[in-house]
């Protein structure tokens, strides 16, 4: 009740001008028509850090949006759609209350042609909400019928039929104005050695086997690519130098298409012997280039923590 009071009394000190500047966070709200893809855009909204809640029936909003202005969420995305039944025409009164509490909304609106709605719902065999005992098409046209107001306000209107999940996210990145910015893909970077098998969950593998094995150095045996006279034992190599050119030019080519794919995850793994000299230089080099260029990058040692 203390924090409720304290949000009201924060809006009502502000001005109109001030209250169209200021606000707790964004929230999109998806609706539109059975089968067009809102299920799958709210998991890529998902991808993109947003909280998200599907079939909210329209009268809990005010209060959602209520309590997430005294928490630290502010990216939420709603899916409200006809599975609400006769609660739905609540929608365009509950939307109304959102900016009380700080928040912008943008209402996307997802379709598709009766072709592909049809050839969707007959694969996925599911029965379509409005179809009842009466034929698919019919169920369609009654639920696009029953949208019509909605889909007026809508700020965005997507038709599916012929999107791919990428190009889905693509769209959706760029109405919210984050696509294919560097921080939208997380990087993992993992050093690890043949000799103990390849990481399960690496999407791409580099072998550097081929360098010089400070191994073999015996005053260099004991230490790690993390140690300077390793660093300076590889970096007086040729061959280390005309790989790196080669090894980084080619990842920072490489990652923007990733971005651009839709892909929120990417895990590098490069590999030596046993994975903890070359490998470790090789992965710290990368990871350095990469957050150089504003990318997210985590680096692993994996053969280091035993």
């Amino acid at each position: 009740m203390e924090n409720e009071e304290k949000v009201n009394e924060n809006i009502q000190e502000l001005s109109k001008e001030e209250n169209e500047n200021v606000v707790n966070g964004n929230i999109i709200v998806i609706t539109g028509l059975s089968g067009a893809g809102k299920s799958l855009a709210l998991k890529c909204l998902e991808d993109m850090d947003y909280f998200c809640v599907d079939n909210l029936l329209p009268g809990l909003i005010p209060k959602f949006v209520q309590l997430s202005a005294t928490s630290d969420m502010n990216k939420i995305a709603f899916v409200i759609d006809i599975r609400g039944r006769k609660f739905f025409k609540e929608l365009l009164t509950a939307l109304k209350e959102i900016p009380n509490y700080g928040f912008k909304y943008t209402i996307i609106f997802f379709e598709a042609s009766d072709a592909v709605l049809i050839r969707r719902f007959s694969e996925t065999r599911r029965r379509h909400p409005l179809a009842h005992n009466g034929r698919l098409l019919d169920g369609i046209t009654f639920e696009r019928k029953q949208l019509e107001e909605i889909r007026k306000i809508a700020d965005k209107i997507i038709d599916t039929s012929t999107l791919s999940q990428n190009k889905l996210k693509n769209e959706l990145s760029e109405i919210i104005g984050i696509n294919q910015k560097p921080d939208s893909l997380n990087i993992t970077v993992i050093a690890f050695g043949f000799k103990y098998g390849i990481p399960l969950d690496a999407d791409l593998i580099f072998d550097v086997r081929f360098l010089p094995n400070p191994y073999y150095v015996n005053e260099l045996r004991h230490l790690t690519g993390n140690d300077d006279p390793v660093k300076d034992y590889l970096n007086n190599i040729n061959e280390t130098k005309e790989y790196l050119e080669k090894f980084l030019d080619f990842n920072l080519y490489l990652i923007p298409k990733f971005i651009a794919e839709g892909k929120a995850n990417l895990t590098i793994g490069v590999g030596c012997t046993g994975g903890r000299h070359r490998s470790v230089f090789i992965a710290n080099e990368l990871s350095k280039a990469l957050t150089d260029n504003n990318y997210k990058v985590q680096t692993e040692y994996r053969e280091l923590k035993s």
